[in-house]
């Protein structure tokens, strides 16, 4: 049985992490609560992505964070990720299990109550559902889904799912009580001040929407 905690999940942005660096970004952010840090980098080849998946693996060894690497399956493999996560324009999900093999964790992006509904759980551990509301840090995104949308489409999925897109600290209540299993987050972490206190911030709120 793969055991992951989806609560506050961040995913890594090269440009907003630029300053403080997507390692020290992602160490401050699990030393704050977060329980799995993604590797996304869509302008990077397998090569460097490599390189800065095993610099983060070996950071986060010592934190309990799990390490999902976005896209590229031949990346995750050679960095030995806890997971690998596509969208619905990356490989199929059955095609990505078929890499990875059994034992990784494998989330699919859905933004539709049909395509989480279509979601087979004997190949896919986890769903990213959104986005929630608009935001900057992907520009192309799909319309967004609001609250009501998460309990949809939350509802929809045979597997837990964690929402995403312009989530921050004050969201927790209402997304955990529409059955998401957590945030993921980029901008409320990436490129703050202090990550380490972003993190902490979200973390006591979803332990606070919990209680």
């Amino acid at each position: 049985m793969k055991r992951f905690d989806l609560s506050l999940y961040l995913v890594l942005d090269p440009g907003l992490c630029a300053g403080t660096g997507m390692v020290n970004t992602a160490l401050a952010a699990a030393s704050g609560g977060a329980t799995i840090i993604q590797l996304r980098d869509k302008q990077a080849g397998t090569a460097s992505l490599i390189k800065t998946g095993r610099a983060l693996k070996a950071a986060l060894a010592e934190t309990g964070a799990l390490l999902i690497v976005n896209d590229d399956a031949e990346a995750a493999i050679a960095i030995d990720a806890d997971g690998l996560h596509v969208g619905q324009n990356d490989m199929a999900a059955r095609d990505a299990r078929k890499q990875i093999g059994s034992s990784m964790i494998l989330g699919l992006s859905v933004e539709t109550e049909d395509l989480a509904a279509a979601i087979d759980p004997a190949i896919v551990d986890y769903a990213g559902i959104g986005p929630v509301f608009a935001t900057s840090t992907k520009p192309d995104h799909k319309p967004p889904i609001g609250i009501d949308g998460v309990a949809r489409l939350a509802g929809a999925c045979r597997v837990p799912a964690v929402a995403i897109g312009g989530l921050t600290a004050t969201h927790a209540e209402d997304v955990l009580a529409a059955g998401a299993k957590g945030l993921a987050v980029v901008s409320a972490i990436c490129g703050t001040p202090d990550p380490r206190q972003a993190a902490a911030s979200i973390t006591d709120a979803i332990r606070k929407a919990r209680a």
